[in-house]
């Protein structure tokens, strides 16, 4: 694997307002992802920057000024990690992520940080300033061959580890089982290893849209084929009863270990203790909907 191509970039403000449903102001300390999963649906990113490369093999490391009167931002909520990992390897030479931490140590800013790293716990101390700090970790897979065929992040037993960590030490922290592959990502055993380190569970179904349709439909030709027949029945044909069949047995299986179970169209109306909430987001029009009456984030806003 070569190595990515590298350069930095300068931008007038790290801090842009959005009209995201999830959050006031999405953070991203670099363009691109080094991880370069096969399924991301953040390669449209593309368009905007002008980058031809494949996605994944490129990073922009951006160079920002110093953000004045921070306190401006005290109760607002920073999604750190929408288009990018804010935690990729190179982010333990290049700490852009660490800088734009200690530029905002004592706003009051609330945070929200989505990653599938360990690096992460470098800077423990240092989320665990802000109010009410939420982490997700993505795992989708317990399968480590699985996942090394699909991203090329830590492993999931290092991401597991850091969760864990987060959590004892009073982190909110979220584990986003997305996406979800029919017939190979198995819920219920990520379910019973995450439900003890996490306040929140969010599920999500492989959504097959754009340039890696194609990708991801080839791997399942390839090293699955026995699943192929279901995947064109779900993205070729709009079949949703594997996704209505795995809602049932879901909420099902969370009633059996005491988890509350909800869709994306409800609200949770109680604090993120233990047990985790789980909640459902099978159905991507209707996170659009559920969107626009402020629903949960991933990393468990």
């Amino acid at each position: 694997m070569s190595e990515p191509i590298i350069k930095t970039i300068h931008t007038r403000s790290i801090l842009s307002k959005s009209n995201l449903p999830v959050c006031e102001y999405p953070v991203n300390p670099y363009v691109g992802c080094t991880h370069g999963c096969q399924y991301c649906y953040a390669c449209f990113m593309k368009r905007f920057t002008g980058h031809t490369e494949d996605w994944g093999s490129f990073l922009d490391v951006k160079i920002w000024t110093e953000i004045k009167n921070p306190e401006k931002y005290a109760g607002k909520e920073l999604f750190i990690g929408s288009v990018t990992d804010p935690y990729l390897p190179q982010e333990e030479t290049y700490q852009r992520t660490r800088a734009l931490l200690l530029q905002l140590k004592g706003s009051g800013a609330k945070l929200s940080i989505a990653t599938k790293s360990d690096l992460i716990l470098r800077d423990l101390e240092l989320i665990q300033s802000f109010p009410d700090a939420r982490v997700s970790w993505s795992v989708n897979t317990l399968d480590e061959a699985f996942r090394q065929d699909m991203d090329k992040a830590v492993s999931i037993e290092r991401r597991l580890a850091a969760m864990e960590a987060f959590h004892r030490a009073g982190v909110r922290t979220t584990c986003f089982i997305s996406p979800i592959f029919p017939g190979i990502t198995d819920v219920k055993s990520i379910l019973l290893r995450v439900k003890d380190q996490c306040n929140l569970i969010w599920l999500e179904n492989l959504n097959l849209r754009g340039g890696y349709k194609a990708v991801i439909l080839d791997y399942i030709r390839e090293t699955r084929p026995q699943l192929l027949p279901l995947y064109r029945e779900i993205y070729s044909r709009g079949n949703r009863s594997y996704w209505e069949n795995l809602d049932k047995e879901l909420k099902d299986f969370t009633a059996r270990l005491g988890l509350d179970y909800v869709t994306n169209n409800d609200r949770i109306q109680r604090p993120f203790e233990a047990p985790p909430v789980v909640v459902n987001y099978f159905y991507h029009e209707q996170i659009k909907k559920s969107a626009r009456k402020d629903a949960i984030d991933p990393a468990g806003l």
